[in-house]
């Protein structure tokens, strides 16, 4: 899987999934790969969705989580991100990753059915 190193707050210097903002107009699903495109260069196709997490105070923010193993590109990361890697899955638990990262990878590579 990849893994990215945010470079800046929120999560600054953790190990994580590539992602951010919906934007006005946008599906989830389209969010997810603009984001991709933006933070590492990679057009991915037919993202399925994990999980949504509520997240923050009385869970004001909503995470959706997507996982696909269709896509192209040569990875280029944006300036939001300090490193990148793939990882095998039982290599995190040695890394500093946001909080309950494991438990999302587990469910995505369940629904890629590899899990």
């Amino acid at each position: 899987m990849l893994l990215i190193k945010r470079a800046y707050a929120p999560y600054q210097h953790l190990w994580t999934l590539p992602g951010g903002r919906l934007e006005e107009g946008e599906t989830i699903e389209q969010c997810a790969i603009r984001e991709i495109r933006e933070e590492i260069a990679v057009t991915i196709r037919n993202p399925k969705q994990v999980l949504v997490q509520e997240l923050g105070r009385e869970g004001a923010y909503r995470l959706a989580v997507f996982v696909t193993s269709d896509f192209s590109g040569r990875i280029v990361p944006s300036h939001e991100i300090s490193d990148h890697k793939w990882v095998d899955p039982d290599a995190i638990i040695a890394m500093r990753t946001t909080s309950r990262l494991d438990d999302v990878l587990a469910k995505a590579f369940a629904v890629l059915g590899q899990g």
